[in-house]
Parts: structure tokens; C-alpha cells; sequence
């Protein structure tokens, strides 16, 4: 629906990513450079992904030229706790099982870079997960694998389909990139 001024440039691997911009009808290629995801203990949680999102793009500052770089970060927290990508199906299981039949937060943060401009923006949606038996939790991790999600959990697979009765704030936030904000941040590079 945008036409860009400058190519787009999505730093993400992330096949939700990909498939939320292509779907907005953006055209854009992805490129991606390892960043490390490290951030203050101090950092409230609610700031983390867009320090995370800000990283990831000026991982790309000696680069750019005339591209727009498109960079996010999705948190889970409960409790004031972050919970990242599980490291074993352990550690998945665990977080399962603490946001089961709780609310929690998931925060995105979108960062959009140019040669001249950083911009950054932040969506919070709340979700509600039922009570989880430990054979969904089970069937989830073994037929789902989420190690790649922050919290343990996609919200368009298995559990968030069986699991979450609402939410309260974006879907495509809760996947990982809130498209209304970006569609917005981007129209300022748009010739509408």
C-alpha cells in the first residue's frame, strides 16, 4: 500500500516478522547482523526491547545510505520478571507453567533507522492465559518447539490458540511486531 522512498530493510530473522510486513503489503529485503542482546539489570522492563530494537539498528550505522533499517525486540515479563527465549525445554516448561492461568505483559520495540534519523516506539499488550495442564504444555514444547520466542510461546500456535481466551492491546504486538505503529512511522517515508 506504502511506496518507500528508500529501500526497506528488515534486520530479522524472524519468519512472524516477515510474514506481518509482507502482509501489510510492504516490499523489503532482510538483512541481519549478530548484536548482542545484553542489557542493564537496572533497565526497567518496559524499556528493554526498544534498548534492545535501538542496538539492533545501530548495528548498521556505518553502513546505511539511503535505506530505512526496521529493527524490533519482543519481551514476556510477569511479575516484573523478563522471560526470553528458554534455553532447553526445561527452562520452556518452566515459563509455561508460571504464566499459566496468570496475565502477563508483552512488549515490542520497534526502532526505524535512516542515515539522518533513529526513531523508537513501544507497544504493550496484555495476555490472559487459562490454566495449562501439563499435557498441553508437554504437546506444545514437543510438537511446537518454541526456543526461538520470547515466554516460550507463539500466540498463533497450539497453546495460544488453546490457551489464551484474550488480550487486551495488539495481536500482531503479542507476534512480535505491532504493524499499526509501523505503518505509521513509515508513512512519513512515503510518497501518500
Amino acid at each position: 500500500m506504502l511506496t518507500l522512498n528508500y529501500p526497506l530493510v528488515l534486520a530479522s530473522n524472524s519468519p512472524r516478522r516477515q510474514q506481518l510486513l509482507k502482509d501489510a503489503g510492504f516490499e523489503f529485503s532482510v538483512k541481519v547482523k549478530s548484536t548482542n542482546e545484553d542489557f542493564p539489570d537496572t533497565m526497567p522492563a518496559p524499556e528493554v526491547p526498544v534498548f534492545l530494537a535501538q542496538k539492533k539498528a545501530l548495528a548498521f550505522q556505518e553502513e546505511i545510505e539511503n535505506q530505512i533499517i526496521l529493527t524490533a525486540d519482543t519481551i514476556v515479563v510477569v511479575d516484573g520478571l523478563i522471560l526470553n527465549k528458554p534455553q532447553d525445554r526445561a527452562e520452556a516448561k518452566w515459563m509455561l507453567q508460571k504464566l499459566s492461568g496468570r496475565k502477563h505483559q508483552v512488549i515490542t520495540g520497534v526502532c526505524v533507522m535512516t542515515k539522518d534519523s533513529l526513531e523508537s516506539y513501544s507497544d504493550t499488550t496484555d495476555v490472559f492465559f487459562r490454566e495449562l495442564t501439563d499435557a498441553e504444555i508437554d504437546y506444545y514444547i514437543e510438537n511446537c518447539k518454541p526456543f526461538d520466542k520470547a515466554g516460550s510461546y507463539g500466540v498463533q500456535d497450539f497453546v495460544g490458540m488453546v490457551g489464551i481466551p484474550r488480550i487486551e492491546g495488539s495481536y500482531f504486538t503479542v507476534m512480535g511486531l505491532p504493524v499499526h505503529i509501523v505503518y505509521d512511522a513509515l508513512k512519513k517515508f512515503s510518497e501518500l
